[in-house]
């Protein structure tokens, strides 16, 4: 048979750019997720800090989802108190009527209220937290549900037991958690093979080419335990957008602007921003591909990443985002990239890369 394509793909520019989304093992389990996601952080804007983050309302969220399930990206992350739930409402009104099409990510455990209950991993705040997750999503299971912080005063047995207890109820199909440390996530791990409970197969990070402290200790923790990455602000919380560069003033519409979304974000020096950004325009320059094109491309080669969160506030930044896949960067673009990333290492960690004849780095499997 020659190489022409199917008929049926024919003059159908959807299902041809449907081809090129790759998916890619959740970790240990047998689940297959999409290399990018959408986040819905910037579905609702109900508040002052979401607000920086976007405000998409109904109808916009459900073109986003309509463009996103077109190239092939089928999966949605969103949490309990972004925009305080009205995220996770807009997301269940865009995917009605197509629950089975979607994989839904949701997370929670931060503060959703003002009782003594209303936060942490407890047996009482994970089941109400989760009930109303999918009473907002419109949907009797969770495809990925992550903790969204470690919480240190609740029995590990407790909150490992309780989300054990919602898989064998089929309310949830996958675990994962997000922005634990290193040991955090071990002795979670450990606890759930003590007692033969659901563990974790994803762990939602902070990773970028201006945020590469993932890779001291939870990337090799996350290759030996096989713990997928699914990562979040994979453009430095906005700043590798190509609209950010020495000398220049901030774009009109950035969450950069927003006092208390710049306060309660990562902080990053100005002249390590502008190194890397300083590369990324070099490689854009070579390859003919947009800076964030570039910086999503760079992490969808790293080891033990599952999973990339893009964000859109507009369908425009959604289609450049979708850019990000279907080639790769050639081995000296990825070597420039590192090279103008790479940060100093506290300890233990610059001690142990004098002993990389037996500590080598990760290298994906």
């Amino acid at each position: 048979m020659s190489g022409a394509p199917a008929p049926a793909l024919r003059g159908c520019p959807h299902l041809a750019r449907r081809r090129f989304m790759e998916f890619r093992q959740l970790g240990g389990s047998g689940f297959k997720v999409p290399v990018l996601s959408l986040g819905t952080g910037t579905f609702g804007g109900s508040n002052e800090f979401f607000r920086g983050w976007g405000a998409s309302d109904v109808a916009e969220a459900t073109r986003l989802v309509d463009v996103s399930l077109e190239a092939g990206m089928n999966m949605f992350d969103s949490a309990d108190i972004y925009s305080d739930g009205l995220a996770e409402e807009i997301l269940g009104h865009a995917i009605k009527g197509r629950r089975d099409k979607v994989i839904l990510s949701t997370k929670a455990t931060f503060r959703s209220g003002k009782g003594p209950n209303d936060v942490g991993s407890s047996r009482y705040h994970l089941i109400r937290s989760i009930e109303g997750s999918l009473r907002r999503l419109q949907t009797d299971y969770i495809d990925l549900f992550q903790l969204h912080g470690f919480d240190a005063v609740t029995p590990l047995e407790e909150t490992l037991g309780t989300l054990d207890d919602l898989v064998r109820a089929g309310k949830i199909r996958y675990l994962g958690c997000s922005n634990f440390s290193g040991w955090h996530l071990m002795k979670s791990l450990a606890v759930s093979e003590k007692y033969g409970l659901s563990r974790y197969v994803a762990h939602q990070a902070y990773y970028s080419l201006v945020a590469r402290d993932y890779e001291w200790e939870l990337m090799p923790l996350a290759l030996d335990q096989k713990v997928g990455a699914v990562v979040w602000s994979p453009l430095g919380w906005g700043r590798l957008t190509g609209k950010i560069r020495r000398g220049q003033p901030l774009p009109e519409v950035s969450r950069l602007r927003n006092k208390l979304s710049v306060e309660g974000g990562p902080q990053i020096d100005d002249e390590y921003l502008y190194g890397v950004v300083d590369a990324l325009d070099a490689v854009a320059k070579e390859t003919g591909k947009t800076v964030p094109q570039i910086a999503l491309n760079w992490l969808l080669q790293r080891p033990s990443v599952a999973n990339v969160i893009i964000g859109a506030r507009n369908e425009e930044q959604l289609r450049q985002n979708l850019g990000a896949v279907g080639w790769n960067l050639a081995p000296e673009h990825i070597a420039k990239l590192d090279a103008a990333s790479k940060a100093k290492l506290p300890y233990p960690y610059f001690h142990q890369t004098g002993f990389s004849e037996r500590n080598p780095f990760p290298v994906a499997l």
